[in-house]
């Protein structure tokens, strides 16, 4: 990746994180700078780097390109609340994923049964098969809720259903995990990696389903499956992965993950407390959603950047430390704090100037 295109994909995240601290230094009523938030760091940086990742050029594609210029146009049509032409930009969105998931897979999607097809390659077509039906699927509740008014679902909110957004960028990091341990299929593992793919994508469908249908003993179930599906792929991957340098990212990565089904967990069993109040447990959804993104899909995507260049000359076991203190207190206290808020940005850009910079080993200095 050209030191130019990482430039970008660093000020994109970084101006995303930034975004999710604004509230605290400008009062912008009615626009929310949580879409601003979420949009630019999973449609805009990850989901661009989802198609560059997918196309194996080393550079943006002509189509990747107007990907990143038109997820950059939604975003921005939706903050100010312009949802008609928002619409057709979603689906000339979609568009462009599918466009790049049938020329790199098929155009149904035949390898998720097929037995000798990499886990790998199944988790990276789940993920933009994802993408692009997330995209359709926000066409459509957009298009319900702002003018059809067709069905009254009170989860089926604007802001709730965006962050189905991220779940594209962890099923590609789940495949670039799984790269890695293409080469181990010895016993039961191939089974073992076959049942983490599709507890996990189908957990996630049934999950959401019952978020919009408030069935919140179901979603326990659901996540206690999920966490063990998790577990399973953290333990396969520590001792069958390949042992190389992105093994202490990713493995990192799988940790964050695992923190997002606890808090995850915790936060739904908080909603059946006597007293609940969203207010009282924001808190708990800051930790849930900053180690979810700018943990665990951070791994990845830092991952995919450099994916040519390691090993790269850096110090892992720092650098992972500075990003669990980031993720899980500094950022989450910046949503209360203005000081907390301006140390996590420059955590965040030392981290992200590191990862995406460093030299490669043998490259001098």
């Amino acid at each position: 990746m050209s030191v130019r295109l990482k430039a970008i994909f660093l000020v994109l995240i970084l101006t995303a994180l930034i975004f999710g601290f604004l509230h605290l230094f400008v009062d912008a009523a009615p626009y929310s700078f949580q879409r601003l938030h979420i949009f630019l760091f999973n449609l805009c940086a990850g989901g661009t780097i989802i198609l560059y990742f997918t196309q194996g050029r080393g550079t943006l594609s002509v189509s990747a390109t107007a990907f990143l210029a038109l997820s950059l146009t939604y975003a921005v049509l939706v903050f100010f609340h312009f949802y008609l032409p928002s619409i057709i930009v979603s689906l000339l969105l979609a568009i462009l994923v599918e466009r790049s998931r049938i020329r790199h897979f098929s155009l149904f999607p035949i390898g998720f049964f097929r037995r000798r097809e990499p886990v790998s390659r199944k988790f990276h077509q789940a993920s933009l098969l994802c993408l692009s039906i997330g995209l359709v699927f926000s066409t459509a509740v957009v298009a319900n809720n702002e003018y059809l008014k067709l069905i009254t679902v009170p989860k089926l909110e604007l802001d709730v259903f965006f962050l189905g957004y991220s779940f594209p960028v962890s099923l590609i990091t789940l495949s670039v995990i799984f790269s890695f341990l293409d080469q181990a299929d010895r016993g039961g593992v191939r089974a073992l990696k076959e049942v983490a793919f599709w507890a996990i994508n189908l957990g996630v469908i049934v999950f959401f389903g019952f978020i919009l249908l408030g069935m919140f003993s179901a979603q326990i179930i659901v996540t206690i499956i999920l966490s063990a599906a998790v577990v399973m792929t953290f333990i396969l991957y520590y001792r069958l992965g390949e042992n190389i340098q992105q093994k202490n990212f990713l493995s990192s990565g799988v940790c964050f993950l695992m923190v997002t089904a606890v808090s995850g967990m915790a936060y739904i069993l908080a909603e059946t407390l006597p007293g609940y109040t969203p207010e009282g447990y924001h808190w708990l959804l800051k930790v849930h959603a900053f180690a979810s993104l700018y943990g665990w899909n951070l791994c990845g995507l830092a991952v995919i950047c450099r994916y040519d260049d390691f090993p790269i000359q850096l110090h892992s076991r720092e650098l992972v430390l500075l990003h669990w203190v980031a993720a899980l207190i500094l950022a989450p206290a910046g949503v209360y704090s203005r000081a907390a808020a301006v140390v996590a940005v420059a955590a965040f850009a030392v981290l992200l100037y590191v990862i995406l910079f460093a030299k490669r080993t043998g490259e001098g200095g």
